[in-house]
């Protein structure tokens, strides 16, 4: 099969579109052909490398993937069937999974990060568990652009945060996989949702989404403009997930008992925190790491439904991976971009 690998960590010069080994069907499994995968800032991370984290070579990226199962050895799935994959992969036998909590799994991965091939390739092989079928009237570029960044910003709001209808919502880098997802999310639930940006073209795309009022995080100050526009009280709950550049605005922009849910570190994750506001004011600080497949199975009744829309930036064929994670790096999308294979 052709597949996009890098056989060493770098810039996007080092993505290589060649011929990889097909995956293999073993007990449980199921190999689809991919007809759509989405990029992730997970991405950018395996290629450069990180501190600690050992990548096998070469290896295939890609967590969010849908397509057609070729070979299962489930009996209620045949070959031809439409898909989107679960992106966690989880052992399925440890009492974080018999609890429906397999994002907690002690063995828990992100399908193209690490020990599981990615959907930069023709085949992917995932556990059964991992397929979720697709309506026809879905487009695969759709379906591939949903699964991770809607159940991570469902996991953060509705299971972590709590939200309830009639809070109020803060949520970061709306332009991002993540924050397009919180802004709908948010909405869906009943909330009143604030979103920054750092442009007025994705301030306004922020607002088509359902954001009140937005804010530009590279010309106003976030816990300033927060502040006014809730008549000094502040937000309930922020959604955050860029890291070190926002840390501060976000945790000023809580109101008293507010929750702040984060899922990740963009611009990186060393970031203070004066414990005195913590305790005064009675904030929440809460960590947010991906979703469990129940999570995805109750948002995609939603997608399925026309209720959550995946935006989709733009498309590029398996061939370009390079120039697509170029865009990503560069922060010139809204919303996702896929490859489609």
């Amino acid at each position: 099969m052709k597949a996009v690998r890098f056989h060493q960590h770098g810039g996007p010069e080092v993505l290589r579109l060649e011929d990889a080994p097909e995956p293999q069907l073993a007990e449980g499994e199921a190999v689809v052909r991919v007809r759509a995968c989405a990029l992730n800032h997970l991405d950018l991370w395996a290629r450069r490398g990180l501190e600690r984290v050992t990548i096998p070579m070469p290896h295939i990226s890609g967590s969010d993937v849908a397509g057609e199962v070729v070979s299962t050895t489930a009996r209620d799935m045949s070959p031809g069937r439409r898909v989107m994959l679960q992106p966690g992969v989880s052992c399925g036998r440890c009492a974080a999974c018999l609890s429906a909590k397999d994002n907690e799994c002690p063995r828990y991965e992100v399908l193209g990060y690490r020990n599981h091939a990615g959907g930069y390739a023709e085949l992917v092989k995932v556990p059964i568990q991992n397929l979720v079928s697709i309506p026809d009237e879905i487009d695969f570029v759709h379906a591939a652009a949903f699964p991770l960044t809607f159940l991570t910003a469902w996991h953060m709001l509705m299971t972590r945060a709590e939200l309830e209808a009639g809070e109020d919502v803060l949520v970061l880098a709306a332009g991002s996989g993540v924050g397009q997802a919180a802004v709908q999310v948010a909405r869906l639930r009943g909330a009143r949702v604030f979103a920054t940006a750092g442009s007025e073209e994705k301030l306004d795309r922020a607002r088509s989404l359902g954001a009140v009022d937005v804010i530009h995080h590279h010309k106003q100050n976030i816990s300033e403009e927060i502040k006014r526009l809730t008549d000094g009280r502040g937000v309930d709950v922020v959604v955050e997930h860029v890291g070190t550049a926002t840390w501060p605005g976000a945790v000023r922009s809580l109101a008293r008992g507010g929750r702040l849910v984060t899922c990740g570190a963009t611009t990186g994750w060393d970031a203070a925190l004066d414990l005195r506001a913590v305790f005064a004011r009675q904030l929440t600080i809460m960590g947010s790491y991906m979703g469990t497949k129940g999570e995805l199975l109750r948002a995609a009744r939603f997608f399925f439904t026309g209720q959550l829309k995946p935006v989709v930036d733009r498309t590029f064929p398996l061939a370009e991976a390079a120039a697509a994670q170029q865009r990503l790096e560069a922060s010139r999308h809204f919303g996702k971009i896929v490859l489609e294979v």
